[in-house]
């Protein structure tokens, strides 16, 4: 089982807004503020649903290739709300809301790429 997991962001103001928008439907908000002091000066947020972090970004030269994170949903309506939420914060259509039966019955999943390229994603695994 995974613990955590987070990627790496070019710029923090940008990425918080995309974020802090994009995962409030999910019930994720930043949790922790790593101080400059121990980052040696890079902007480190850990985002979770209260009261633990589990995604992690940090100021640096993204990833290449851009990673892909998919974030659990509680239901339809929660895919349909990061997906509009995500989209009015900045982020660029990567994949609309919708079934996703290739990957299996059940699967309905939204996609959009965060200030960076990053494709992220919701995915609710049950039936409505």
């Amino acid at each position: 089982m995974i613990d955590h997991t987070g990627l790496k962001i070019s710029n923090p103001k940008a990425s918080r807004r995309f974020y802090d928008a994009a995962l409030a439907p999910l019930g994720y908000r930043v949790v922790m503020e790593v101080p400059a002091a121990v980052t040696g000066g890079r902007v480190v947020l850990g985002y979770g649903v209260p009261p633990k972090p589990d995604f992690w970004m940090t100021e640096g030269t993204p990833e290449q290739p851009r990673v892909h994170v998919a974030f659990r949903a509680g239901s339809h309506a929660e895919v349909d709300a990061f997906h509009e939420a995500a989209l009015a914060a900045g982020g660029r259509d990567n994949g609309p809301p919708g079934p996703r039966p290739h990957y299996h019955p059940g699967y309905y999943g939204a996609f959009v790429l965060d200030p960076d390229g990053h494709n992220v994603e919701a995915v609710c695994h049950t039936q409505g």
